[in-house]
């Protein structure tokens, strides 16, 4: 379809609608996420979607790999966010365990060693940059969502260490709306952090087991 490709030049720079929607929808999620509101997922889907064909018009297929993910991942925290707010109750947040913290810097450790693997062996994939950039970012970014579903404080955490990644690997494939959108999600991530951070510190007793707490 040839609105996909439609784009617009900005200072020089070729620049898709595609890109500049889905990334506005992508700070919108940040936003949303941070009100613990549960239209953060269908627009995250939305953005994931859109984003998704820009990755394809610009021949980053990591990227457009980690955008079908975020889709994937965007319906499992839509279900896990709506379990939690059961009977008009607010999602309760908590502070992930030390076990739950091990799990997700060790998924992330070993899914970034595989995903480089695959990216260097397989042709197809075309990384434009370091393949190994951008497997911790497409690991990172699965991490960083799928903790964000189980409404852990520290997925804010991991996306930080993705944002410091991200920027120069969005500006190195032409992404430029995705690099400064990067650049901004920091600020913002980092408001989230804080936000979030209080507030499971108001809540001591939320139980340690995930479901209980997303389920409370």
């Amino acid at each position: 379809m040839n609105w996909l490709n439609a784009s617009f030049t900005l200072l020089g720079e070729h620049v898709l609608w595609t890109d500049l929607v889905g990334n506005v929808l992508s700070l919108t999620v940040v936003y949303l996420a941070m009100r613990k509101t549960l239209w953060t997922w269908p627009v995250q889907i939305t953005g994931a979607l859109l984003l998704l064909a820009a990755s394809l018009h610009a021949h980053v297929p990591g990227n457009a790999l980690k955008q079908g993910l975020f889709v994937f991942l965007g319906a499992y925290g839509w279900i896990m966010w709506a379990r939690g707010r059961h009977g008009g109750e607010p999602l309760v947040i908590r502070k992930a365990t030390a076990r739950e913290r091990a799990v997700l810097l060790g998924a992330l450790a070993l899914g970034t060693i595989l995903v480089a693997q695959l990216f260097i062996h397989l042709t197809w994939l075309k990384v434009a940059w370091s393949p190994w950039a951008n497997a911790y970012i497409f690991v990172g970014s699965a991490a960083a969502t799928f903790a964000q579903s189980r409404a852990l404080v520290d997925f804010w955490i991991i996306w930080v260490l993705v944002d410091l990644v991200g920027v120069p690997l969005a500006l190195k494939s032409g992404l430029w709306v995705s690099g400064a959108v990067y650049g901004i999600f920091f600020v913002m991530v980092m408001a989230g952090f804080r936000k979030w951070l209080k507030e499971a510190r108001r809540n001591p007793s939320v139980p340690s087991h995930t479901d209980k707490a997303v389920t409370a």
